[in-house]
């Protein structure tokens, strides 16, 4: 069912995939005010050399082109000539010389009869005036429909951007009767290093780098264990999927803006796979940092009966998570309304709230444990461990604050330049918390003092019974008939001076 409903969304988001070379099929234009709008597209770019022979062949030459780009009207309305098509291209700062108005009132896109009379504009245009910067800017042009003419072509013609900034497309058309106008074909745009978007082209380098980091922190992890094998716990083992994981998924997503970058097309199956496994390698750390927190390999030998309730925490963690990563960075982000993306943010955001509380309330839990039984090493490995965790959740909690307020202040995403900042911290935060996990458990020749003892008192049906709370309780006199079986066991050879060994290695620390 979920590789089934998985397909389904991959299948969707194929269809209409919002990269540097934005395709529309029989796209239809929205009613606005007193105009008909499409959106375009709009991205990031940064400006080229102005060049007086430009061609769109040259590779450090920043342009948008138009391809082909075809309006269609329905058979019914094509009896007469039909007003001006426009293609509108400007850069976010100039939107306020779109539109006017007549003697302060509402303003309008489409040129009115009031403006008409003014000679500011003529009936049915678009309502534009120069930027301060570039005269040559806003660019307007387009095309109209003859009598009897069904569907008509806009001419091939590439845009050379000179000007950093964020640019904003709209094919707008001031006629009613073409309500029902469709428009086919693509635009490409693009960037002095290639067709990478402009607010993502440094997460290219950023992955890059993270690539690189990984493999260091492998390489040392990897020497770790292959020179302490004998010593290897299975807590280590699980940290060492977490390593590789994080490896395969810097790596893919380098490989899949390097392509981005190349094709101005997003390579779908390149980035399923780094979502994907960026999804396990999120869902194992949460798993492998709560499963520390119970004090799994450490102060107990199994989770006992929470294993099935940590495991269908972590599949569920997992479902919300790839789809969520899916609609993100396959599908068209554009197209999710805010409402629509609140929906699949909102479980992750309520899974990892359940995350923290279930750790923090194990950790308690676990502390009290090593406390009683005064397994001092432990014990202060618990608490780095405890300081690490809380510093990260601080951090979190403030980075979301900043996050919601960029947000809030960049609503026509004027900072986009620096919106590749969002996405890069999280990931720095965790592998930053990763490495410090690993330096807490790397491999060593004294592994095993942190491994669980065994000893007597340490039974897992114990641990599932006062996992929470633990409780002084009087203790009850033991009846004659156990008296015997209490001796006879203590003289076992192998139970000899098994409850002191935890507090006899602290001591030769």
């Amino acid at each position: 069912m979920l590789l089934h409903l998985l397909l389904l969304l991959c299948l969707s988001s194929s269809l209409k995939v919002q990269a540097s070379v934005h395709e529309y099929r029989s796209e239809r234009f929205v009613s606005k005010g007193n105009a008909f709008v499409f959106h375009g597209g709009s991205e990031g770019i940064y400006s080229s050399s102005p060049s007086e022979n430009f061609t769109s062949d040259s590779d450090s030459v920043s342009f948008i082109r138009f391809e082909k780009i075809k309006f269609q009207r329905p058979e019914e309305v094509s009896n007469r000539s039909s007003l001006s098509i426009h293609a509108v291209v400007f850069e976010v700062e100039d939107r306020e010389n779109i539109g006017g108005s007549a003697y302060g009132g509402q303003r309008a896109v489409c040129c009115t009869s009031d403006l008409a009379k003014l000679g500011v504009c003529s009936h049915g245009d678009v309502i534009y005036r120069p930027s301060a910067k570039d005269s040559g800017w806003p660019q307007v042009f387009g095309v109209s429909l003859a009598e009897n003419e069904f569907s008509v072509i806009l001419p091939t013609r590439s845009i050379q951007v000179t000007r950093t900034g964020m640019y904003n497309l709209y094919f707008i058309h001031c006629d009613s009767d073409l309500k029902d106008l469709v428009v086919e074909g693509k635009t490409i745009w693009k960037n002095p290093t290639g067709y990478l978007p402009g607010r993502m082209a440094p997460l290219m380098y950023f992955y890059g780098f993270m690539s690189l980091a990984f493999v260091l922190l492998g390489i040392f992890w990897f020497s770790q264990c292959a020179r302490f094998w004998r010593e290897v716990l299975p807590l280590q083992n699980c940290l060492t999927l977490v390593i590789t994981l994080g490896m395969c998924e810097m790596a893919l997503w380098y490989f899949d803006y390097a392509e981005f970058n190349e094709t101005g097309i997003r390579p779908t199956v390149i980035t399923i796979w780094a979502v994907t496994f960026g999804s396990i390698k999120r869902t194992s750390a949460r798993i492998i940092i709560l499963m520390v927190s119970m004090g799994y390999g450490v102060v107990r030998p199994t989770l006992g009966g929470f294993t099935s309730k940590v495991i269908m925490l972590g599949v569920t963690f997992f479902i919300a998570s790839e789809i969520l990563e899916l609609m993100e960075n396959v599908g068209a982000v554009s197209d999710l309304s805010g409402k629509a993306r609140l929906f699949f943010v909102l479980p992750v955001a309520i899974l990892d709230a359940f995350f923290i509380i279930w750790i923090f309330k194990s950790l308690s839990a676990t502390f009290k444990k090593l406390q009683t039984r005064r397994l001092l090493v432990k014990l202060d490995i618990y608490r780095k461990f405890t300081n690490a965790l809380a510093v990260a959740i601080l951090v979190s909690l403030g980075w979301i604050c900043y996050e919601l307020y960029f947000k809030s202040k960049d609503v026509y995403n004027e900072h986009w330049q620096n919106a590749w900042i969002i996405p890069a911290f999280w990931q720095l935060l965790s592998f930053s918390l990763l490495i410090v996990i690993c330096s807490l458990w790397a491999p060593s020749q004294n592994s095993t003092r942190y491994a669980f003892s065994g000893s007597s008192g340490d039974t897992s049906a114990e641990f599932e019974k006062d996992d929470y709370t633990l409780t002084l309780i009087k203790p009850s006199p033991i009846p004659s008939h156990e008296v015997k079986n209490l001796s006879e066991t203590r003289l076992l050879p192998a139970d000899e001076g098994e409850p002191e060994k935890d507090l006899e290695e602290d001591k030769r620390e």
